[in-house]
């Protein structure tokens, strides 16, 4: 063996070193890490498993690098440093780990990074024996889950601000396919920047289950973060929708700047 490499010209080793090292610097440096968060099992796993292709499709067209965790033990403020926006993909908030609470309600008030939220970040109540989490139904605009569409429904969204960066080509309403609509025990709107509600009358089946005043897009400015709810987020038919699919894009360019 040892004859073999005396054999090799030292312009050859020279050369693959060479080459070795402009390709290890030619990858381009991410433009910002991101950390997304998602239930490991539940009946959220579907559009989690959905979302992880998708996203890691957008990281490497966008530049980006993106972390996944289905649990809050590695949360603190050392560990959320790293990142410029946490993605919250269906995790609850509730039965966090007293460290990783506290260190993201710091990120998010002082503005460390940005946030995007879905779906089941709003189940705000009292679950699974665990107490509401009140900075965190203050951040969602002091709301209250209070009940949901368990047989879904398809309807009708409608584009309030059509100036947010977040809704930047998208269209003035767009069909829902499939969705557990939750309703709360109030609009969250006085504390809150609506960007998009439901048409309740477009659901298709109807459904008693409605607040009036129902907005499904919305952001807090009274955070020091950037940060983006969109209720959406149940089924994994939503990433058919160009519609969800550039909110979903824009929201991350958007949040992960500061």
């Amino acid at each position: 063996m040892k004859n073999v490499f005396r054999k090799i010209p030292v312009c050859c080793v020279v050369l693959w070193l060479v080459a070795g090292a402009t390709a290890a610097w030619a990858q381009p440096k991410p433009r910002f890490r991101v950390l997304a968060m998602a239930e490991p099992g539940g009946h959220h796993i579907a559009y989690s498993k959905a979302a992880r292709p998708w996203l890691d499709s957008l990281a490497a067209k966008e530049h980006f690098s993106i972390d996944y965790i289905d649990k809050t033990d590695p949360i603190n403020e050392a560990f959320l440093a790293k990142y410029q926006l946490i993605i919250q993909l269906d995790y609850v908030p509730y039965a966090w780990k007293p460290e990783a609470a506290a260190a993201f309600e710091k990120y998010i008030d002082e503005g460390k990074g940005g946030w995007i939220g879905f779906h089941h970040a709003t189940l705000l109540g009292e679950f699974d024996g665990y107490k509401i989490w009140p900075w965190f139904s203050d951040f969602m605009g002091g709301i209250r889950y209070k009940n949901y569409i368990a047989d879904f429904a398809a309807a009708t969204v409608k584009v309030e601000n059509g100036k947010h960066p977040i809704m930047k080509g998208v269209p003035a309403t767009f069909r829902v396919q499939k969705e557990e609509w939750y309703i709360y025990d109030k609009s969250p709107r006085a504390n809150v920047d609506v960007i998009a509600s439901v048409d309740e009358s477009t659901y298709q089946p109807d459904s008693k289950i409605k607040m009036g005043d129902h907005p499904v897009v919305w952001s807090n400015p009274k955070k020091k973060a950037k940060n983006v709810y969109i209720f959406m987020g149940h089924s994994p038919v939503l990433f058919e929708s160009a519609a969800y699919k550039t909110i979903f894009k824009n929201a991350i360019l958007w949040a992960s700047q500061k």
